[in-house]
């Protein structure tokens, strides 16, 4: 941005000479001030000529509020500037004022508000070319600004758009992922009740099983004071006592039993082969 020093020596119609030469002592000692950098006796010599000689011309003003903007008492210098706007008769004076207006936004960083100072300087002054100048080239930095911040939301946009695709994928595939565990767990506890059924079913059919067993066991035991036949080495106890005295070894008397069953079994199939003799009646055998 370029910066616009406005000296402007106006001399009003003052009948005091003297009151004159001490005006334009001032202005010229403010004038060389500014121009050597010793802003600070510039401001000096026109604020003296505001507060005390009453000087209210629009490029005293100018002057004194430039002085300020380079001390960076930006303030002060704003007020000078809105003063001439607001109470200036000078078009040309009114130019400059929102031109440096227009640079103070600026150097605030409120581009939009200083784009609206230059634009009121060119209309004040169409000849104004620094305050054109700052205006096409602020205007063309701030359509660059909203093209890329349109860009820039865009993108963003796309970049959101993107990531809910990328957690919508997500999360299928975790719930995928959670839907297959269940059917693998599920399956598992299927098997395992599964195994653990027929687990039950064999003990119970072995139960069954040992269950029939102890009852044909039972069936087979033979009555209580009865000789178990399958059993002959059960001889009871006063029995095994008269062997005993008899000097008779329990294999012996087993063995002396086994033989007289057999003489008795013998006997009785002898017997059943022997006819029966018929008692004579005189009669036939028919």
């Amino acid at each position: 941005m370029k910066f616009v020093l406005v000296f402007l020596l106006v001399i009003s119609p003052i009948t005091d000479l003297n009151e004159v030469a001490r005006i334009n002592e001032h202005k010229k000692a403010g004038n060389e001030a500014f121009q050597s950098g010793k802003f600070e006796i510039a401001v000096h010599h026109y604020q003296f000529l505001i507060d005390s000689l009453e000087v209210r011309e629009e490029a005293v003003m100018l002057n004194l509020a430039n002085a300020l903007f380079n001390l960076k008492d930006t303030t002060n210098a704003r007020n000078l500037y809105n003063s001439v706007v607001n109470e200036g008769i000078s078009k040309k004076s009114k130019s400059v004022a929102h031109q440096q207006l227009g640079l103070m936004d600026y150097g605030g960083k409120k581009y939009k508000e200083a784009l609206g100072q230059f634009k009121n300087a060119i209309k004040n002054d169409p000849t104004n070319e620094e305050a054109r100048y700052n205006y096409e080239l602020l205007k063309k930095l701030i359509e660059e600004q909203e093209e890329n911040q349109e860009q820039k939301e865009d993108q963003e946009s796309e970049d959101q758009q993107q990531e809910n695709k990328d957690q919508e994928n997500q999360d299928q595939e975790n719930q995928d992922q959670q839907k297959q565990d269940q059917e693998k767990q599920d399956q598992e506890n299927q098997e395992e009740n599964q195994e653990q059924q027929d687990q039950e079913n064999q003990e119970q059919e072995q139960n069954q099983e040992q269950q029939q067993e102890d009852k044909e066991g039972e069936e087979q035991k033979p009555e209580e004071g009865e000789e178990s036949e399958e059993n002959p080495e059960n001889i009871d106890p006063t029995t095994a006592e008269k062997l005993e005295e008899m000097n008779i070894s329990e294999e012996k008397a087993e063995m002396i039993l086994e033989a007289l069953k057999n003489n008795e079994v013998q006997y009785i199939q002898q017997n059943k082969r022997k006819a029966k003799k018929r008692k004579k009646d005189g009669k036939p055998d028919w």
